[in-house]
């Protein structure tokens, strides 16, 4: 899998690509990911690639000629295209094991008040993280290609796969180690006991309990 990353602050993504899995999926040759710097592809000068919008209004715009012309350079007929948008389909792990199989992927970061609404003619989807504001889509350009990334086989073991929040709509089991009891603090007796269609049964209702119970949280807020 290739995925390009079109930004403003190319910067930001060193430690993202220099640490943990990520950095061990690029050594291994999984994944390549290219960091592009879209001021590079504007024709101004001076390297602007934002202006004040029409019709009046704060902040500054991102235009479309530097986006177009950089995904000209590099979309092939394999690519798949994002806009990170704050109205776009909110991100999840559906979309991510969905997003898992194409071979290129290309992420636009918005940045500043916004972008030329033309450029979402430019793309295949857009996808949003979630309803808060960010200052760019950097950040959510490194958690989609995260959670994408790590499906990709080999890039971590099936079996941390098997039993993942989200696969079935639920959030994962809680999960302890040493000491067994800290501070008055216990290992539940299950765990210890041996007995794997008990430790199974015990880990699948707290899966649901846990689920349950950040939605009742959420219905309450």
């Amino acid at each position: 899998m290739q995925i390009d990353i079109l930004t403003l602050f190319p910067e930001m993504f060193d430690g993202f690509l220099t640490e943990s899995i990520i950095k061990r999926a690029i050594e291994k040759e999984q994944v390549k990911i290219n960091i592009i710097n879209f001021r590079d592809y504007t024709t101004d000068p001076h390297g602007k690639v934002d202006d004040t919008p029409f019709g009046g209004g704060a902040g500054m715009v991102l235009q479309i000629e530097p986006i177009y012309n950089a995904l000209e350079k590099i979309k092939t007929e394999d690519s798949h295209i994002i806009l990170l948008t704050p109205s776009g389909k909110t991100f999840n792990q559906k979309k991510a094991k969905e997003l898992s199989v194409k071979k290129h992927i290309i992420l636009i970061c918005g940045h500043y008040e916004g972008f030329d609404y033309r450029i979402k003619e430019l793309v295949d989807e857009e996808i949003s993280i979630g309803d808060f504001v960010l200052t760019g889509g950097e950040l959510p350009s490194m958690m989609i290609s995260d959670a994408v990334i790590r499906l990709i086989p080999g890039v971590i073991s099936s079996e941390s796969l098997e039993s993942e929040s989200f696969d079935d709509e639920l959030l994962d089991y809680p999960v302890y180690t040493k000491p067994r009891d800290f501070k008055g603090m216990k290992v539940p007796d299950v765990l210890l006991s041996g007995n794997h269609a008990k430790i199974e049964e015990y880990r699948q209702l707290e899966r649901q309990k846990i689920t349950r119970e950040k939605q009742e949280k959420e219905n309450n807020n």
